[in-house]
């Protein structure tokens, strides 16, 4: 069923369509829009209806297949916070897709749908960053039934919030947090909640015009009394870039009886006509790297600051992105998550842009050394504790403790901690020994993947201490408490007199210097790469 506010030529073109539907199987008998008492109520035609109220934007009803209320109740559907924008609505000519737009002051968002699928696909066009500060699509969906969830975001029977008030605890002293348990950008398919014969899945597709590179990670799901899938496209959340106006997407919302579908083809949206659709694309080739270490994934990234690309690297470093905006990016190879080389190329509309073979020219690992606790990669992971960064909060109860310890050069990498606080363990200590012919000046080199409130690794070595080196510039936010290791890579450097050395142990300390932050997991503190001395 067609009905509209419009009349005209538009008028004319809906009611053919519908014609034309009378006459077609019964399976497409309700797809539409009906327009009435302020709200736009779309069958998909396949089992999908969803309503929209036209003065808000908002998404106030899902159901699938005749069952349960699908849409929470308390808050809808919508995007940012909610526009209190109108909805306005529009068909294709042959009057398979229906396209709602939501428009604003900066900010146009669609929902469109084609008949016989149950798909809401959508993307955003912006010229300002919204009010809220945040960029993202929630679907705001009904707790009772949907109950597959995951777990790191899971709030229900929380004992309450342990920082701020969105990080929370669970009995016997587990955490749980809206930012925990989330992907990187490069590894963001689609994703969902399921309940009983019902799923509903987010297709993330398109992160051209998000903010943060292939190694960004952001909110995608929480759990309380609604069960919540997001689209973050950007945040203030430990942002390492500044935000990218334009088209963001398209991205889409799927619904299924449960299982987890395949990603949907959606570059059949260029011919919509949405606000910032670019078209004329072209492509880079890289034929290939030299200085690759084999026991690491090389991801090749492009940004600037309309747009960002990456693509992974073959075993020899060849890798094509395509599908790329016209325009010079720069472009950096990472060995894990560690830049290592950098080289600016210009793409054009249609073109491949094609490079031989690049030698990476700034791994620090190729630096000889006495000693080096943890590898050069961009990342703590290897450390204590450093994969729980992303899954819970550092005083969970099922980590280890962060000490401060004393590590002895040669142990087991993830007996050192992999991030370092002033109010917790700062004092963190490496012991090694030294020969007479060994006692020489020195470099120490400490390599952080982030930090909080300003701080930087201070180093005492025996009894010489270092001068307190100037902060790196870091995103402001509480990053190691909120899901993320990922800041600006930052590594400091100490020349060390030979003086300060002794034949046989020597101990380096490691501090966490600043005067900001607070206490314990809220005081200063930096996520470690690897530490070395040559």
């Amino acid at each position: 069923m067609f009905t509209s506010r419009s009349s005209g030529r538009a008028s004319a073109l809906r009611l053919a369509a519908a014609a034309c539907l009378s006459l077609s199987s019964s399976a497409w008998a309700a797809w539409g829009i009906t327009d009435a008492s302020g709200v736009l109520t779309v069958d998909s035609g396949a089992g999908l209806v969803f309503k929209v109220n036209k003065s808000s934007g908002d998404i106030t009803s899902i159901k699938l297949n005749n069952g349960a209320e699908l849409q929470g109740q308390t808050k809808f559907s919508h995007i940012s916070s909610g526009l209190g924008a109108p909805a306005t609505y529009a068909f294709s000519p042959s009057g398979t897709t229906a396209i709602i737009t939501i428009t604003a002051a900066t900010l146009k968002h669609y929902l469109v749908v084609r008949r016989n699928e149950n798909t809401i696909y959508m993307a955003t066009h912006i010229t300002a960053e919204p009010a809220v500060g945040e960029l993202r699509w929630i679907t705001r969906l009904n707790g009772s039934v949907f109950t597959g969830v995951p777990t790191e975001s899971n709030l229900r029977n929380n004992t309450g919030a342990i920082e701020s008030s969105d990080v929370f605890g669970m009995s016997g002293g587990t955490t749980r947090s809206k930012y925990y348990g989330n992907q990187r950008a490069k590894d963001m398919t689609v994703r969902g909640v399921t309940g009983s014969g019902v799923g509903v899945f987010m297709v993330y597709g398109n992160r051209e015009s998000a903010s943060g590179g292939p190694f960004f990670r952001d909110i995608q799901n929480q759990s309380g009394a609604d069960t919540e899938v997001y689209n973050y496209m950007n945040s203030g959340h430990n942002q390492t870039e500044p935000f990218r106006m334009g088209l963001h997407g398209p991205y889409a919302l799927v619904f299924t009886t449960g299982s987890t579908p395949a990603a949907p083809d959606m570059s059949w949206m260029s011919g919509l006509g949405l606000q910032g659709w670019v078209g004329g694309r072209g492509k880079v080739v890289l034929n290939g790297l030299s200085g690759m270490d084999s026991a690491y994934a090389y991801t090749v990234g492009f940004a600037n600051a309309t747009a960002q690309y990456w693509g992974t690297t073959s075993g020899s470093g060849a890798v094509t992105v395509a599908n790329m905006k016209p325009g010079t990016y720069t472009m950096t190879v990472y060995k894990g998550e560690l830049g290592v080389f950098t080289e600016q190329v210009s793409v054009s509309s249609g073109g491949t842009t094609t490079l031989n073979t690049r030698s990476i020219t700034a791994d620090p690992a190729a630096q000889g050394v006495l000693w080096r606790v943890g590898q050069w990669d961009g990342t703590p992971l290897e450390f204590l504790n450093g994969q729980t960064l992303n899954v819970r909060h550092p005083s969970d109860t099922r980590n280890p403790s962060w000490g401060p310890v004393t590590y002895a050069v040669g142990s087991a990498t993830n007996r050192f901690p992999g991030a370092i606080w002033k109010g917790v363990n700062s004092g963190t200590q490496i012991t090694f020994n030294l020969t007479s012919a060994q006692l020489a000046a020195r470099t120490v080199r400490i390599g952080i993947t982030a930090a909080y409130a300003n701080a930087r690794p201070q180093i005492s070595v025996n009894s010489w201490t270092s001068a307190v080196p100037s902060p790196s510039v870091q995103p402001d936010s509480r990053s190691l408490t909120i899901g993320t290791y990922r800041g600006n890579n930052t590594t400091f450097t100490y020349a060390v007199p030979a003086s300060a050395f002794v034949v046989g142990t020597n101990t380096v300390t490691i501090n966490a210097a600043s005067g900001s932050g607070s206490a314990a997991y809220l005081s200063a503190g930096f996520a470690v790469d690897a530490v070395d001395m040559y």
